[in-house]
């Protein structure tokens, strides 16, 4: 957590996603790089679920990638300043640490469903829905390839 101090230092504003990300396609690099469009000086920092918090939210086939993959493939995109694992099935915890400016989900959600979105409003940050690249999913993508 050394490198958030540094970054607040800094001025930076932290924007914050979380999520799977088990299989990556075109439905996350959109969110990921709409991330970037929200503030000028920042760092995009995104909460990754271990793979027993993945196992536990999609069953005992996932995840398909296992975390070190997952976090490897994340931190490799240009759009992603840091990639940190998470234990729990919500990042409330990791949102309670960080304190971002900026919380960001998918389109399948509504502000007052979002984790972490109460904490984030009480420290004068702002929540972010980014509608969803519409016929892009992990689930999908595992359905279509067992037809």
């Amino acid at each position: 957590m050394h490198e958030i101090a540094m970054w607040r230092f800094r001025n930076k504003k932290i924007i914050f996603t979380n999520g799977c990300f088990d299989i990556l396609h075109a439905g996350h690099i959109h969110l990921l790089n709409a991330c970037t469009e929200l503030e000028n000086n920042y760092v995009l920092i995104v909460g990754l679920n271990s793979d027993a918090s993945v196992k536990r939210l999609k069953g005992e086939s996932r995840p398909i990638n296992n975390f070190d993959t997952r976090a490897k493939v994340l931190a490799s995109l240009y759009a992603v300043d840091a990639v940190i694992q998470f234990e729990e099935d919500t990042p409330i915890e990791l949102i309670k640490m960080i304190q971002p400016d900026v919380l960001v989900k998918g389109g399948d959600y509504k502000e007052d469903e979002i984790v972490g979105a109460d904490i984030v409003k009480q420290n004068g940050g702002r929540i972010v829905v980014i509608p969803f690249l519409a016929g892009y999913s992990t689930t999908k993508i595992l359905e279509s390839s067992k037809q």
